[in-house]
């Protein structure tokens, strides 16, 4: 069983479909080159109808302070996710741009690159492992990309950390399994296309998560 995060939700039908369904935290893009970035005033009216309902997780890629305090003045995030080159005081530089703390993204490919995640322990609130960019990729996220799940069994971190990479509402349970995941996190995998969440597949992988 693991708790969710369903990120990239740029509408309303999908927020309420993942609080409806129980999602721990919700995640809305700030970046311009993502099919799912949101401007300030619309992740403002999606935060503020999430608000109290699930942990709203703000997403940036190496964001300055200009943007990270019109977030927090306008979306209050709950937690600021970094998915940039960020660095370790960087990461620590973060925290009060967020209510909660901040979710450091790091990049995996193989079972080496694990060892990044001791350099962030010491300054993020949680870490969030996701498959390496493809080659060429435009985005560090949200390719729909996987990597191999077995290489974080029985591995401990001195934060909490999430799964994320090519997840989908046929694999999360095997995903879950394979690397003991208590926390899982789908953008791509809950969509029909780039950007377009559907509600149907959010409640369906919520479902599978928890029954996981």
């Amino acid at each position: 069983m693991a708790d969710a995060k369903i990120c990239g939700i740029n509408e309303s039908a999908a927020l309420d479909a993942a609080l409806f369904h129980g999602a721990r935290f919700v995640g809305l893009v700030l970046f311009p080159p993502s099919p799912r970035h949101l401007n300030l005033e619309a992740a403002t009216a999606l935060a503020a109808r999430a608000r109290g309902k699930a942990d709203i997780v703000a997403v940036t890629v190496d964001a300055d302070d200009a943007l990270l305090s019109k977030l927090r003045d306008a979306v209050a995030p709950d937690w600021v996710q970094a998915h940039g080159r960020e660095s370790p005081a960087r990461i620590a530089a973060m925290r009060p741009f967020a209510r909660r703390g901040v979710i450091k993204a790091i990049g995996i490919a193989r079972r080496e690159d694990l060892a990044e995640a001791g350099r962030y322990e010491g300054a993020a609130d949680m870490l969030l492992f996701d498959a390496k960019p493809p080659p060429g990729a435009a985005l560090p996220g949200g390719n729909a990309a996987a990597f191999d799940w077995p290489i974080l069994a029985g591995r401990r971190f001195a934060k909490p950390w999430l799964l994320s990479g090519g997840l989908t509402l046929q694999n999360v349970a095997e995903a879950i399994g394979a690397s003991g995941a208590a926390l899982v996190d789908v953008s791509s995998g809950v969509e029909t296309a780039p950007g377009l969440k559907q509600p149907e597949k959010i409640a369906q992988f919520l479902a599978a998560a928890r029954g996981a």
